[in-house]
């Protein structure tokens, strides 16, 4: 199997993800969105050497990996890529904020440390919710829903477009990839002189099958809105969803609740 049917095989279990059932799966996918968004923006507001407070925000991951019954070794697999970029971000950060900030043990944490550690912790919890967002919510539950929040239609038509026009093209470069090997057995890759006419052709074949999957939609009563298709949706339960994180989220934000249990047990 190739990098494009590897990659291609993951698109697909993706969606394959989103076809299960489970209570979060059966929560409207305007309600996870608003509360995915919600997580986001109280994550990255807390203060950079604020740790403990980020740490805490774990719980709305951990709870969802509970319930929607999605491992949470396959979102790492997904996000393992894109931590190292997430680390790339703030690895500077122990060498220029060197002033210790606490100490452990008798060993003192520098500020950037710490720092380093927040940051690397939001971008980590950010990009779990977004992968459970995605592998419990299908793509056209979601496009509906941006409708719902009055998003225009050029913009969220474009991203669903840009979403299927991704497997389109993963699926033509496994094919052209195919093809090629069984013209040059034993060839690693593809050669430099044939990357030119490779790519030309991919662009072509991408073009026409894009324009048969535009003309296939229009067949359909495509009109550029997305009716909400999602059937077996809980709303009163989404609501529910919905108020019960917004309020969890902003206790976690605004009350010091490590340092809240600790006076009870210091009691």
């Amino acid at each position: 199997m190739n990098r494009a049917e590897k990659a291609l095989h993951a698109l697909k279990q993706m969606d394959e993800l989103t076809e299960m059932d489970s209570p979060v799966h059966r929560l409207s996918a305007l309600s996870k969105l608003l509360v995915t968004l919600l997580f986001i923006l109280i994550t990255v507001s807390f203060h950079k050497y604020d740790l403990t407070g980020v740490f805490m925000m774990a719980l709305y991951p951990y709870v969802l990996f509970q319930l929607s019954g999605i491992s949470f070794r396959l979102c790492i697999y997904r996000m393992r890529y894109a931590i190292p970029l997430v680390a790339m971000i703030g690895i500077f950060n122990p060498f220029f904020d060197r002033d210790p900030l606490l100490q452990i043990a008798g060993i003192s944490i520098s500020g950037g440390m710490i720092s380093f550690l927040t940051l690397l912790l939001k971008g980590m919890l950010c990009l779990c919710a977004s992968f459970l967002l995605v592998s419990t919510a299908k793509i056209d539950d979601l496009c509906a829903a941006l409708r719902r929040m009055h998003v225009p239609s050029l913009l969220v038509t474009v991203f669903m477009l840009t979403y299927r026009y991704i497997s389109v093209l993963t699926e033509e470069v496994a094919l052209m990839t195919d093809a090629y090997h069984l013209r040059a057995p034993g060839q690693k890759g593809i050669a430099f002189h044939a990357w030119g006419s490779f790519l030309g052709q991919l662009l072509l074949r991408t073009m026409d099958r894009a324009q048969e999957l535009y003309a296939a939609m229009l067949l359909r009563g495509y009109n550029g809105e997305f009716p909400d298709l999602q059937k077996n949706e809980n709303r009163t339960a989404s609501w529910i969803w919905l108020i019960t994180w917004a309020v969890i989220f902003l206790a976690l934000r605004w009350l010091n609740i490590p340092d809240l249990i600790g006076r009870m047990f210091m009691r």
